[in-house]
């Protein structure tokens, strides 16, 4: 398809979701809720099919040099599909935030004001390699009045097409507005273009994927970005940690699923308790086939040849596989800039059970999730109780954090009078 045809169609998509988004704001809840129920069906029933695309993109993989821990992103079973479609059943019972009033209030003139909770309007989600994404982005989406237009990338075209086609044959039964639900059923780079054009239909887009994709829709983009940048995060060991606790975080945090953002990439430890901590983590970690890469500090006290030289580009790197960066620090000063430094703002965790530190921690560190005494894994929309996420957002405005329900609406401001004038 040419780069004229490609735009022409993702015009036209846009147009259809702006329609769609009207009609979403004519269904209630109860409406929304059967129409998800509805969809989640008909992910179970059509499971041949979606397995069979997702088997069509994993014979892609290695010549697409995707990693182990990519195709582990991208790979979906029945167990997997069960859990998508729990998903989205989560949603359909999951409180509706479009409608609450946020605030009301009356003014010495006798208008009432509303402020009141609405959707977005039409929403572009830009996404690589996770399959569940195109559920995720689009059920949430829905719940909240929004219409979707989704585009994924080249590594799970297949999978996506099929997931998307069972939400829709699910959905438009139960009453789901044509078009609310679109996948751009192509690859080419033009078509992120032309979405990150396309102001005139989208209110929003978000990117998901890595740094490089992200930065050419934020340089691109005419209508507001919401960013999910790199997963740089970390553990912090303090001097008044409980060893075997901190040692079994670091192990969930690292190796519990290595492949996705809230994974542990750099651990810092505190230099009071490194000479009993050191040794003890990294052969845990290095008989679980972690790859370590130490400063000096840690070399020395570890014992191992295994361990690889830090560079200072492992401060800053998103390893997404079993690699992990660690370094000695002198206190929980050190910790903290270091973490504000090279991290991402995305999830960090203190082990101690030094309250004052752990507050101090929290309050310090420029990130969206901050944890005391728990696995950074936890950083999760439906380990919150969200049901689902649409991604994580290292920005701080609109959202900060997992991005669920509430993170995609709006508000409005409906004012009452009775024939007030202004004087």
């Amino acid at each position: 398809m040419n780069s004229e045809d490609i735009q022409a169609e993702v015009l036209k998509m846009g147009a259809q979701a702006r329609a769609a988004a009207h009609a979403l704001t004519k269904l209630t809840s109860d409406q929304k809720n059967e129409i998800l129920r509805a969809m989640a069906d008909s992910v179970l029933a059509n499971e041949a099919a979606i397995l069979e695309a997702n088997e069509k993109d994993l014979a892609s993989a290695d010549e697409l040099g995707l990693t182990d821990a990519m195709k582990d992103r991208l790979r979906l079973d029945s167990e997997r599909l069960a859990g998508i479609a729990n998903g989205i059943r989560e949603v359909a019972d999951l409180h509706d935030p479009t409608g609450e009033v946020i605030k009301e209030w009356t003014r010495p003139n006798g208008l009432r004001i509303q402020k009141k909770r609405t959707p977005i309007g039409v929403i572009g989600i830009i996404f690589e390699s996770r399959p569940n994404v195109t559920s995720d982005a689009a059920v949430l989406c829905f719940k909240t009045g929004n219409a979707t237009i989704l585009r994924g990338g080249k590594e799970a075209i297949h999978s996506n097409r099929a997931l998307a086609a069972a939400l829709q044959e699910g959905g438009a039964p139960a009453g789901l507005p044509d078009h609310s639900i679109q996948l751009i059923p192509f690859t080419d780079r033009e078509s992120v273009r032309y979405m990150a054009e396309m102001d005139k239909y989208l209110d929003l887009i978000i990117p998901r994927g890595g740094a490089g994709l992200i930065e050419a829709v934020v340089s691109m983009a005419r209508m507001p970005v919401i960013k999910h940048y790199d997963g740089i995060c970390h553990v912090f060991v303090d001097k008044d940690a409980d060893l075997s606790m901190a040692e079994e975080i670091t192990i969930n945090s690292k190796i519990q699923k290595p492949s996705v953002c809230n994974a542990l990439e750099t651990l810092l430890i505190h230099k009071d308790v490194a000479e009993a901590f050191a040794p003890q983590i990294a052969e845990s970690l290095l008989a679980k086939n972690v790859e370590l890469r130490g400063d000096e500090a840690f070399m020395a006290l570890c014992h191992s040849d295994a361990v690889i030289p830090a560079t200072e580009a492992d401060w800053t790197t998103e390893y997404l596989d079993y690699i992990l960066a660690v370094k000695v620090v002198d206190d929980l000063d050190a910790a903290i800039s270091h973490i504000n430094h090279y991290g991402s703002h995305h999830t960090e965790t203190i082990v101690t059970r030094d309250a004052a530190a752990a507050e101090k921690f929290q309050l310090e560190i420029d990130s969206a999730t901050v944890f005391w005494n728990a696995s950074t894994r936890f950083s999760d929309g439906g380990e919150f109780g969200f049901g689902a996420e649409i991604g994580i957002s290292t920005d701080k405005l609109h959202a900060r954090g997992p991005m669920a329900l509430e993170e995609l609406t709006s508000y409005k401001y409906l004012v009452f009078g009775e024939g007030q004038v202004r004087g």
